[in-house]
C-alpha cells in the first residue's frame, strides 16, 4: 500500500534515494523495483532486519533491474548519517508526526537532498486525524505515538522554511479513514471486534484484488477524507 506517487516524485533508475523512517519498507521496496539505489533508514533495528531480508528476496526473485542496489542504515532522524546533497530523492512517510523536534528532522531532510532533487513527505491528514484523537486518547497517547496534527498550510510552511520549493500535494487512503475511526470508537487495541475484523477483511481484499469499483471510489473520496496528506517539494538548483 503506497502513499507516495513515485511517478509524481520522479524517481528514476540509478537514482540514489533515501526512505527516511522506512518502517516495514513499503516505499523502499517500490523504489528498488524501479531500479533506484535505495537506502532504507530507521531507528528500529528489528524492522530494518526484515527490510534487508526482503531486499534479498526481491533480488533473488528477479523483481529488480540489474544493477539496482539496496541497503539499510540505523540511526536518528535528527542527525542523519549522510553527506550533504547525497540523495536524488527522499521519502519521509508518516514520520514527522512522531518527532517532537520536527524542525530539526525537516532540516536534515533538506540537507541530504541534492540541489534539483525531490522530496515527498506524508503525514496523517488534519480532519481524519482530529476524529481519531477525539474518539480515543489511546490512539495517540502511547510511547512513540503521534505528537501533533498538521494542517496542510502548517506542514508546507515548515518544509519551505528550509528553502525547499513546494511542488504540490495529494491525498491517499480514503478507505482507511473509517477503519481507524471504527477502531478508535470500539477500542483501538480491540482487533477482535466483529466490525473491525469485517472492515479489515474488506481492506485486505481491496489491496489484493484491486477491484475497479473501490479504486474509483477511493480516488473520488481521497480529496475529501483521505487518511494521508502527501506534499511534494524540490530543492532549488545551485545558482550558476
Amino acid at each position: 500500500m503506497l502513499t507516495v506517487d513515485f511517478d509524481r516524485l520522479g524517481v528514476r533508475r540509478s537514482d540514489r534515494v533515501l526512505d527516511m523512517g522506512c518502517g516495514a519498507g513499503r516505499h523502499a521496496f517500490e523504489m528498488f523495483r524501479r531500479g533506484a539505489d535505495v537506502v532504507a533508514f530507521d531507528q528500529d533495528g528489528d524492522e530494518l532486519a526484515g527490510v534487508l531480508e526482503l531486499f534479498g528476496a526481491m533480488r533473488e526473485a528477479g523483481e529488480v533491474p540489474l544493477g539496482a542496489e539496496a541497503d539499510i542504515k540505523q540511526g536518528d532522524a535528527l542527525a542523519l548519517p549522510f553527506a550533504d546533497d547525497e540523495f536524488d530523492a527522499v521519502v519521509a512517510a508518516e514520520v514527522l508526526e512522531h518527532i517532537p523536534d520536527d524542525a530539526t528532522a525537516i532540516a536534515e531532510l533538506a540537507r541530504v537532498l541534492r540541489p534539483g532533487g525531490s522530496l515527498a513527505v506524508t503525514v496523517p491528514r488534519w480532519l481524519p486525524e482530529q476524529v481519531c484523537w477525539r474518539l480515543s486518547d489511546a490512539y495517540h497517547r502511547v510511547e512513540g505515538g503521534h505528537v501533533r496534527i498538521y494542517t496542510r498550510r502548517e506542514l508546507v510552511g515548515r518544509l519551505t522554511a528550509t528553502g525547499l520549493v513546494y511542488q504540490g500535494h495529494g491525498y491517499a487512503h480514503a478507505l482507511h479513514s473509517p477503519y481507524w475511526w471504527l477502531k478508535c470508537a470500539v477500542g483501538v487495541d480491540d482487533d477482535r471486534h466483529p466490525l473491525v475484523r469485517a472492515y479489515h477483511r474488506l481492506l485486505v481484499w481491496d489491496m489484493m484484488a484491486k477491484p475497479r469499483l473501490t479504486r474509483v471510489a477511493e480516488r473520488l473520496l481521497d480529496p475529501v477524507v483521505g487518511k494521508s496528506l502527501v506534499v511534494y517539494l524540490r530543492k532549488p538548483e545551485l545558482a550558476g
